[in-house]
């Protein structure tokens, strides 16, 4: 039933129905990182569905905006509805999601995972060049949890020390080289791409990988 409903939407705005599935699935699990850290803020219901949704969708407004085209999540209400599914599975296993950070992670990598992927194949699709879908496959992936964490109130997770955006970057360059110079099919390409992202940032966590903090001298005022 859910296939065949996939099927008649992919028709209906003429697009692959598992790239649909993959855009619903990485829309519930971005969503549901973002309606965690909004739970833990003591957002309301409402405050809790925006960062949620900023969260899910916000990448890919940004790479539809950049691509020219119009925004995705407008072209169908499911989007909307996944976000609202997300926050309603927070409210009803709350205490599972929210103290249990391996939850987050899963989720959240699951969402960065499954829309860098998106974002490089749809700009690839529209005929952009390889080195612009690399940005826009990163773009998708992590400009949502900026939004996110600007409205929470907190320094984003990819200035901060540990290992994200280059997830995300190694695991599209990976697509790309297999792709163009291997000829690799995109199922597999976006297989490892996935696997990479997920690797990396299990790894990064555990090992606490991170780049080198930049540093510098306070700037002082001369005193006149």
């Amino acid at each position: 039933m859910i296939i065949e409903w996939y099927e008649s939407l992919g028709r209906a705005l003429g697009q692959d129905p598992f790239s649909l599935l993959l855009e619903h699935i990485g829309t519930f699990a971005g969503a549901i990182s973002g309606v965690r850290l909004a739970s833990v803020k003591k957002f309301d219901w409402f405050g809790a569905y925006v960062i949620g949704f900023v969260t899910a969708l916000g990448g890919g407004t940004l790479r539809d905006l950049m691509l020219n085209l119009p925004p995705f999540w407008m072209r169908h209400p499911s989007y909307l509805i996944t976000t609202f599914a997300a926050l309603v599975a927070v409210a009803v296993f709350g205490r599972r999601f929210i103290s249990e950070r391996i939850t987050w992670f899963v989720f959240d990598t699951i969402s960065i995972a499954l829309f860098t992927v998106l974002g490089l194949e749809k700009t690839l699709l529209h005929g952009f060049p390889s080195w612009c879908a690399i940005v826009m496959g990163v773009v998708t992936a992590v400009f949502g949890g900026i939004l996110r964490d600007v409205l929470i109130n907190q320094v984003p997770l990819i200035f901060r020390k540990e290992i994200y955006a280059m997830a995300c970057f190694v695991g599209a360059v990976l697509y790309v080289v297999l792709y163009n110079c291997f000829d690799v099919s995109p199922i597999v390409c976006g297989s490892l791409c996935m696997i990479v992202i997920f690797i990396l940032r299990a790894l990064a966590i555990k090992y606490s990988w991170s780049f080198p903090v930049l540093r510098g001298h306070p700037m002082h005022r001369r005193h006149e």
